[in-house]
């Protein structure tokens, strides 16, 4: 009996051991968050515009919770709707409008929903084409407003009126402007009255063309992009408001070069006002004006922020409840994001906020209480956390608690804060703050979906740069780690604007794949250098006219220190990135030859005279001002210095970073006699992703395989 109960103990054991030590398929390591290792989560999560209930999606249908009890009741089942509208087709989607009114849309159009007392009721929207993008509701106006192809529209009492008549396709009125730059997301804005709409018109004619062609095809076809590149003819942007019941449009009359950056577009709440935030095109000076919206005339000049470098505007106005008068303006003039009180009339009231951390995110208001909430850095730049300040005393509030990277939604009037998380311990936590009372309640505790996975151990690192800065990192080990061993590492960068890789988040390791090459006998690092995102002007605004340059630096910074490591061989490191990161890639192994034995670089920018012009005039002034900067980034002129091997891959129909860069770069490499490794991605655009990712990350890990490992 008792060798029985030893033999069950041992077998036991040993399952529960190869349980925690399985190893990650190249699949799992890829896609496997977003799918079979996905974190457990509440899916469509929206407030009700009253805000006393939130709808959650799930696999059946759409639940609606009370927030004040808790307790939840079926708003559709997808089984029901079938039933009653067999011809609708999955996915569907769901929204509640601010009127209290249910739309739906599903592939083939929008219906306004009715759930009586468990029948379902839809309405089509009578005169609503399938083609209708970018689409918004106006609920007080019983209308709707959408693009067709280049132009705009608005549907009313079941009538399409067009807005705008262009016939030029270079003429596109109610879209995204700037190349989404400035944080443009869309090109309608409308305000709470909802009288009158403003829209973006963007003229692109005399833009040159640029080719990207689909070889999916026999014979191949062309598609001409508008693709304007630093140093070249831009675009140009007008704003047009659209008086609804006059049905008459009047453009703004803007003043300054017709290619300068308009951005910040805010209605006033009245609808008599609209403010814009005019950005010259060396984008270094700032106006934020106001405008009549009856006449487009110009009515005054708010204020002005200009830089030595550049301003940077990603916000629009948010005015305070039930004002016209008062708003918040989001500046980066002190070198960090901060939130300014601002009177139509007075100016600059106060900053609600100041110090060396950024406000990432401005969420909402309470009127009741007088405060305004916000996402910040303010603890450290590795986490997001929820505040709170009064507008009236400045007192501020932290009001998350748990360590780790936080996001939120306000609901409508403040009362409910819905607060997800992560960090290296806790794949998500999801829980409920009610601000009158600072009481919370938690919806979701995830399990750790990688529990029977082999996993590394991983390290925080903190270095300087040559100037003090701190510059954080993670060392990622070998899952067979011997600290006598010696390993080969893997440096995976990106280092530029807009994005920060090291956060204290799910997975600690920061992505599986880090962990895939981990059980594969590698050390991969990785580190947020002077360039990136999250730290302040000053650390963003030190690679400034020289892109390239002092990045490599700090990471370089980062490659003593793992020489520096008994368990690192130093004969046998890697570089990999993807688009600044493959820039930054291909730069190291020009500009420092002898550092790394093998580089792969992604979707690689190799000559930044051929980037956009909004994102590269910003960090490097244009070609003909920045002639130097220009070129000592630009690597056509440096294909000879190559040593290690070199694979780049490129999307053939990457539209961002155009596939001429590598293409431009093989030719370098041809007339100078050098060999290099290349690989490109049919019917994908900048970034390769869905089932292809895998094969990509499959020929990286084997191009590391085949010339780090003896």
């Amino acid at each position: 009996m008792r060798t029985l109960k030893c033999t069950l103990a041992l077998l036991a054991l040993s399952i529960l051991s190869f349980a925690q030590n399985q190893k990650f398929t190249m699949a799992e390591a890829i896609n496997g968050m977003r799918s079979s290792l996905a974190v457990e989560n509440i899916s469509g999560f929206t407030f009700t515009p009253d805000g006393k209930s939130y709808l959650q999606s799930t696999p059946k249908g759409y639940l609606i919770y009370d927030l004040s009890t808790g307790k939840s009741d079926t708003l559709l089942s997808y089984h029901q709707l079938s039933l009653q509208q067999p011809s609708l087709k999955r996915p569907y989607g769901l929204s509640y409008q601010e009127n209290g009114a249910i739309t739906l849309r599903d592939g083939s159009g929008f219906y306004f929903f009715e759930n009586q007392k468990g029948s379902y009721k839809l309405t089509p929207w009578a005169g609503l084409p399938k083609e209708a993008q970018n689409v918004v509701v106006l609920n007080k106006q019983n209308a709707v407003l959408y693009t067709k192809a280049n132009n705009l529209y608005i549907l009313k009492d079941g009538k399409e009126k067009a807005i705008t008549s262009e016939t030029s396709p270079h003429i596109i009125s109610g879209q995204s402007v700037h190349r989404n730059e400035f944080g443009i997301s869309g090109g309608i804005f409308t305000a709470k009255q909802e009288s009158k709409v403003a829209f973006y018109r963007m003229d692109e004619s005399m833009v040159k063309d640029y080719p990207v062609i689909d070889w999916s095809k026999v014979p191949a076809e062309n598609k001409n992009i508008k693709y304007p590149m630093a140093g070249s003819t831009s675009h140009q942007v007008t704003l047009g408001i659209y008086d609804i019941s006059q049905e008459q449009t009047v453009f703004l009359d803007i003043e300054g070069d017709k290619e300068q950056y308009l951005t910040s577009v805010t209605l006033s709440p009245d609808e008599k006002s609209i403010f814009v935030g005019v950005l010259n095109r060396d984008q270094n000076h700032l106006k934020l004006n106001q405008y009549d919206t009856q006449t487009g005339k110009f009515l005054r000049t708010l204020f002005e922020e200009r830089s030595d470098k550049y301003v940077e505007p990603q916000n629009p106005l948010s005015f305070f409840p039930g004002s016209t008068t008062d708003f918040i303006w989001q500046s980066q003039r002190s070198g960090y994001n901060h939130l300014y009180h601002y009177h139509v009339d007075k100016g600059l009231v106060g900053a609600l906020t100041k110090g060396e951390y950024l406000v990432s995110e401005l969420l909402g208001f309470n009127a009741k209480k007088k405060e305004v909430y916000f996402v910040s850095t303010k603890d450290t730049p590795l986490e997001r956390h929820l505040y709170k300040v009064n507008w009236d005393t400045y007192r501020m509030e932290k009001l998350s608690r748990e360590p780790g990277m936080h996001s939120f939604q306000m609901s409508p009037g403040g009362e409910w804060i819905y607060d997800s998380y992560s960090n290296a311990t806790t794949p998500r936590k999801i829980v409920l703050h009610q601000t009158s009372t600072g009481k919370t309640r938690t919806l979701l505790s995830s399990a750790d979906p990688l529990k029977n996975y082999l996993r590394p151990e991983v390290r925080s690192i903190t270095l300087q740069a040559s100037d003090g800065t701190p510059l954080y990192g993670k060392l990622v080990l070998p899952t067979d780690f011997d600290p006598k061993k010696k390993y080969p590492v893997v440096v995976y960068l990106y280092n530029g604007p807009h994005l920060q890789l090291i956060t204290n988040s799910f997975p600690q390791s920061g992505n599986l794949w880090y962990e895939y090459m981990a059980q594969r006998g590698y050390i991969v690092f990785s580190m947020d250098g002077r360039g990136s995102s999250g730290r302040g002007l000053k650390f963003e605004q030190a690679v400034f006219r020289d892109m390239g340059t002092l990045e490599m630096e700090d990471q370089l910074q980062g490659v003593r220190y793992l020489k520096s490591l008994p368990y690192v061989d130093s004969s046998m490191m890697g570089v990999h990135g993807w688009s600044y990161g493959g820039f930054m890639t291909t730069s190291l192994m020009l500009r420092h030859p002898d550092v790394f034995r093998v580089g792969v670089a992604g979707g690689p920018v190799i000559d930044w005279s051929m980037y956009e012009v909004m994102y590269t005039e910003r960090y490097m002034d244009s070609p003909q001002q920045n002639p130097e900067g220009y070129n000592r980034a630009n690597l056509l002129s440096k294909v000879e210095n190559l040593k290690g091997k070199l694979l780049l891959i490129h999307g053939a129909q990457d539209d961002v970073v155009v596939w001429q860069h590598s293409i431009n770069f093989l030719k370098a490499a041809v007339d100078k006699g050098v060999q290099l490794d290349y690989f490109v991605y049919p019917g994908h655009a900048h970034n390769v992703i869905g089932k292809d990712r895998v094969h990509l990350m499959e020929k990286v890990t084997e191009y590391f395989d085949a010339h780090l490992k003896p």
